[in-house]
């Protein structure tokens, strides 16, 4: 699996070691209240399964799954993926930050990194993201980072037994490179 460096981050390969912290950190009811998969309570052995799967995922190059670390002291600070990977064309954007780094822009960095990952190494041509209406936040970040919106799906997803609109970003390839 790949590691990617910025200027403050490296984005690498989860460890098992990481499990605490991932259950720590996506655990918290603001992250998974705010993700489509994440669960509340997140469960014991979760994050071992769900980092045990990382590998065999990237292997077939299906999802691409990378930590987000502090470069000055290896904190894991949440995790971005690019998932459903169609060679040479198209993948989804996914992220999510431990609410004690809210704020920081870490995000934004990461998103960067890994959408020129996404453009120049598995040259794909484009690269799409959603979020809860309700999530202004990340939206925020897509538009930082160059997606546009391009649409809201009304009533899309399910969350805690309720129907969410999903905002709908996208950026193509020649707009980055």
């Amino acid at each position: 699996m790949p590691s990617l460096e910025t200027p403050r981050l490296i984005l690498s390969p989860f460890s098992f070691d990481d499990a605490p912290a991932v259950q720590r950190l996506a655990g918290d009811f603001a992250i998974a209240d705010t993700t489509a998969t994440i669960p509340h309570p997140y469960p014991d052995g979760a994050a071992e399964s769900w980092i045990a799967s990382t590998a065999s995922l990237w292997l077939v190059q299906q999802t691409l799954a990378l930590a987000i670390r502090r470069k000055e002291d290896g904190a894991l600070l949440g995790a971005i993926s690019l998932f459903d990977i169609l060679p040479e064309h198209r993948a989804e954007l996914g992220y999510w930050i431990g609410k004690p780094f809210w704020g920081e822009g870490y995000a934004s960095e990461a998103g960067h990194a890994i959408l020129e990952f996404g453009f120049t190494q598995l040259k794909l041509q484009r690269i799409h993201a959603e979020h809860l209406v309700r999530n202004p936040a990340s939206g925020r970040v897509m538009a930082k980072i160059g997606l546009k919106q391009e649409g809201i799906l009304r009533q899309h997803a399910i969350k805690w037994g309720k129907l969410e609109d999903v905002v709908c970003w996208g950026i193509l390839r020649e707009e980055v490179l």
